[in-house]
């Protein structure tokens, strides 16, 4: 048993508070939506900031993006009493609300993600249409809208395209993401979440969720084709994702530290909670072995490791434990704020399930979907270089 605020019993709690309802699929929805943002930041490097260096990844950055895009709303419709009336949202909308707003922010983003994706690959699309027969040739005219010519000045026009809608996506997907921090921290009733520095965690922690699952995708597909990576790009994107990381884990221990400093009610809570229940996961799981020990592996990396195999292998390593450590701070802040009772005399326990709807097999399905999305996607079309004459000619 763990001191609680006035002594009180634990689990001392009312009726209606005897479970957590808001469970894993709500923990994977912003985990999901955090890879889109953080992918497609990426790729802006170089379709909006021109960054060179930054070409080999940024169309495999985008179209990862999409293929997250595609499964971001899944966890809620699975968590919904009714998901056949999900659709209402678009019918219905109520503009006081942040889970309104989210329909038209997500299926435009998506839509956003579409239109880049058909300008960067017209071509392709225009050159299959024409050198494919049967029912490829006619999926192949139907990506081309009817447009089987593909003009010299097209090329400059759809890159300038290209870069704006990149532009605007920028701030679309830190509204995407920034929003739902925005939600947990409007709830002023659990102290765990009411911090305006939440939607700003939430979208720091995005930017290096996406980074980071770029650099294992981009390793694990080079692997597999036995091509070897571009390890001074890899540098670059660890010191950009080390950066972010820095900056992010700094905003989670000020928003700590500030709550532990004012020392008012808010601290009479959380303090039993992170010493007590989310003692392991927070403590050493998300500060300790997924914080600490990324911070110098990738300061290692980056200041000291060179460019060659052993700085891949270790930016690898960081990474993992940094797309793990964003998934911690995914479970802690939407469980753990949970696990405060409202009688704010007690905690609610959490049961892990399985085979559920809201399981763990449940949830290891949709993380699964956007890859398998991807590896059907990349048959279609050269994502990467060393792909690209198997794709025109195939």
């Amino acid at each position: 048993m763990h001191d609680l605020p006035n002594n009180a019993l634990v689990n001392f709690i009312f009726p209606n508070n005897e479970e957590v309802w808001w469970s894993l699929m709500i923990v994977i929805y912003p985990y999901l939506t955090g890879l889109i943002a953080g992918a497609f930041v990426v790729s802006a490097l170089y379709h909006v900031l021109n960054l060179k260096q930054f070409k080999p990844i940024a169309n495999f950055a985008l179209v990862a993006a999409f293929c997250f895009g595609l499964f971001a709303a899944m966890p809620l419709l699975v968590h919904l009493g009714q998901p056949q009336r999900a659709y209402e949202i678009y019918f219905t909308p109520h503009l006081t609300s942040a889970m309104s707003i989210f329909g038209y922010i997500y299926s435009g983003y998506l839509v956003l993600l579409m239109l880049e994706i058909w300008l960067i690959y017209r071509k392709h699309f225009i050159y299959k249409a024409n050198n494919t027969t049967g029912i490829q040739q006619r999926i192949w005219y139907l990506l081309t809208l009817g447009v089987t010519t593909y003009h010299p000045d097209s090329a400059p026009l759809d890159r300038k395209l290209t870069r704006i809608l990149a532009g605007i996506g920028i701030p679309w997907a830190i509204l995407l993401h920034g929003y739902v921090g925005f939600v947990f921290g409007s709830v002023k009733a659990i102290s765990w979440w009411a911090t305006a520095l939440q939607p700003i965690i939430f979208l720091a922690s995005a930017v290096v969720s996406g980074i980071a699952i770029l650099i294992l995708m981009y390793t694990f597909i080079h692997w597999r084709h036995r091509v070897s990576p571009d390890y001074a790009m890899i540098k670059k994107l660890a010191t950009i994702l080390w950066a972010a990381f820095l900056f992010d884990w700094g905003l989670e221990m000020l928003e700590l530290v500030h709550v532990w400093y004012q020392d008012a009610h808010e601290w009479s809570v959380i303090q039993p909670l992170i010493l007590g229940p989310l003692y392991d996961s927070y403590v050493w799981g998300q500060i300790i072995w997924l914080s600490v020990v990324p911070v110098f592996l990738l300061g290692y990396a980056v200041l000291y490791a060179g460019n060659g195999k052993s700085m891949f292998f270790i930016v690898n390593v960081g990474s993992f434990l940094l797309l793990s450590q964003v998934l911690f701070m995914r479970f802690n802040v939407v469980i753990g704020g949970q696990l405060i009772s409202k009688s704010a005399r007690g905690f609610v326990d959490f049961h892990w399930d399985i085979f559920g709807k809201e399981g763990l097999l449940t949830a290891t399905i949709l993380f699964a979907a956007p890859f398998i999305t991807y590896y059907v996607i990349s048959r279609f079309i050269p994502i990467f270089e060393f792909d690209k004459a198997d794709r025109d000619h195939s």
